[in-house]
C-alpha cells in the first residue's frame, strides 16, 4: 500500500514538473511565434485552438457547458482578465524583451493576489510569511524594471510594464475566478478561452488582417505548440492536479515555471540575463516561493 501511494505521488509531481515546463516554454513560444504573427491573431488562434480542445475533452468526460446567459457573461469578463488582455499584452511585450525577462515579470501573480486580497476582498489573514514574499517579489521587479527605467525609456520599459499589467490582470482572474466554484473547473477554462475567442478574432480581423501575413514555419509550430501544449494540455493537467494535489499543492508550478521557463529561453533562443536580472530573478522565487508553500510544508522543513 505504501508502494502504491508512493507511486502515486511521484506521478503526480512528474505531473506538476511537467505543468511548470509547459507553462514556462509558453513564453518562448509567444517569443517565436510573434516574429512572423502579429499579436492579437497569435492570441486569437491559441484561445480558439485550446478552446475548442477543451471543448472535446469536457465531451469526452461527459462535462455539460453551461447554457444560460449570466453564466457565458462571467466567462467573458473572466477571459478578459485571464486571456484577452494578459495574453495580448504578454504576445505584444515579448516583440521587445526577451522570453526570460517575461516569464520573470509574468511569475509574479501570486504576490498581486495577495495584495489585491489584502486591500479589496480582505477575505485572507497576512502571515508575515506572506509580507516577506510580497517584499522580495516586489523587490525583484523592482530591480528587473527599475535599472531600465534609468537608461531605456522606450520599447523596452513599456513592454516591461505591459507585462507586470498582465500579471495584474492574472490576479484579478483569480480572485473573481472563486465565483466559478459551482462549476467544474473545465467549464470556465473552456467556456474563457471560447469567449475570448469571440473577442479576439474578430480583432484580428480588423486590425491585423491576417489573410496578408506570411508567417513562417517556426510561429506557425510556436502557435500550435502554444495552443496544444502549453495551453489546452496544461490546463488539463492542471485540474487533474487540482483535484489530487489539492489547489495549494498544485501552486507550487508557480515558483517551479520561473526557473524553468528561464532556462528554456535560453537554452532554446540563446537569451542571456544581466546581473542585475539575476538578482531579480531569486528575489521573485524566493517571494513567490513564500507566497505559496503551505505553511505546514515550511514548518517541517526547519531545522529542530
Amino acid at each position: 500500500m505504501n508502494i502504491r501511494q508512493d507511486t502515486n505521488i511521484a506521478a503526480e509531481l512528474v505531473l506538476l514538473a511537467a505543468l511548470a515546463t509547459l507553462w514556462g516554454g509558453s513564453y518562448t513560444f509567444i517569443k517565436l511565434g510573434v516574429a512572423t504573427i502579429p499579436p492579437i491573431t497569435l492570441i486569437a488562434a491559441r484561445t480558439a485552438i485550446a478552446g475548442l480542445l477543451l471543448l472535446g475533452v469536457m465531451a469526452a468526460r461527459g462535462i455539460r457547458m453551461p447554457c444560460d446567459a449570466a453564466t457565458w457573461r462571467r466567462f467573458a469578463f473572466q477571459a478578459v482578465l485571464n486571456s484577452v488582455v494578459p495574453w495580448t499584452l504578454i504576445a505584444w511585450g515579448e516583440r521587445h524583451v526577451d522570453a526570460a525577462l517575461a516569464t520573470i515579470l509574468n511569475s509574479a501573480g501570486p504576490i498581486f493576489t495577495f495584495l489585491l486580497t489584502a486591500v479589496v476582498t480582505r477575505h485572507e489573514a497576512t502571515p508575515p510569511r506572506k509580507l516577506f514574499g510580497v517584499v522580495a517579489g516586489m523587490a525583484g521587479i523592482l530591480l528587473i524594471v527599475g535599472v531600465d527605467a534609468f537608461h531605456d525609456v522606450g520599447g523596452g520599459l513599456l513592454a516591461e510594464a505591459a507585462i507586470v499589467a498582465a500579471t495584474i490582470c492574472y490576479a484579478c482572474a483569480a480572485i473573481f475566478g472563486r465565483s466559478f466554484g459551482r462549476l467544474d473547473p473545465m467549464a470556465p477554462a473552456a467556456g474563457s478561452l471560447l469567449a475570448g475567442a469571440a473577442v479576439l478574432i474578430p480583432a484580428s480581423l480588423v486590425v491585423e488582417q491576417p489573410w496578408t501575413l506570411s508567417p513562417s514555419l517556426s510561429s506557425v509550430l510556436a502557435l500550435l505548440a502554444l495552443a496544444v501544449f502549453s495551453t489546452a494540455a496544461a490546463f488539463a493537467i492542471y485540474f487533474r492536479l487540482v483535484q489530487t494535489l489539492g489547489s495549494v499543492g498544485t501552486t507550487a508550478q508557480a515558483y517551479l515555471r520561473v526557473p524553468i521557463g528561464v532556462a528554456i529561453s535560453v537554452a532554446f533562443l540563446g537569451e542571456s540575463l544581466s546581473r542585475t536580472a539575476w538578482v531579480g530573478l531569486a528575489c521573485v522565487v524566493l517571494g513567490v516561493a513564500a507566497m505559496t508553500i503551505p505553511a505546514r510544508r515550511l514548518a517541517r522543513v526547519k531545522p529542530s
